[in-house]
């Protein structure tokens, strides 16, 4: 398996399982986008040459991780302030795209009304 696959797998192990998660490819061939309760956190795309995982994150998060990480760039596509995508390289590991897709999850199910929650977010 390549590093690209590995980081599309490990990035889907952890969010697939998640309660009221959909996946598909909502924006259209070669986008798999992961939605809870209809909004979308995640989604794996091939940008020329690499696999990108682009997930919501909270901005002064998304921030230190740019900074720390070469590999964690602003969201492709998305809004370079709330998205980060996260390609193969130094320090990206499996339990950090696990954590960060927890978190891009979390992120969403926190801005769902209570009654739409399919669980009420944990607090770190």
């Amino acid at each position: 398996m390549s590093d690209d696959e590995a980081l599309e797998a490990a990035a889907w192990r952890t969010a697939t399982p998640l309660a009221g998660v959909t996946r598909g490819p909502y924006f259209g061939p070669g986008y798999e986008v992961f939605k809870v309760i209809g909004k979308v956190f995640m989604m794996t795309t091939d940008v020329p040459g690499r696999m990108v995982v682009t997930l919501k994150c909270d901005p002064h998060d998304a921030l230190a991780l740019r900074t720390e990480f070469p590999s964690i760039v602003s969201g492709y596509h998305m809004n370079k302030r709330h998205w980060i995508s996260i390609g193969t390289g130094a320090g990206i590991t499996e339990g950090l795209v696990s954590e960060l897709v927890t978190n891009a999850y979390l992120l969403v199910v926190d801005s769902l009304p209570r009654r739409l929650r399919p669980l009420e977010p944990r607090r770190p």
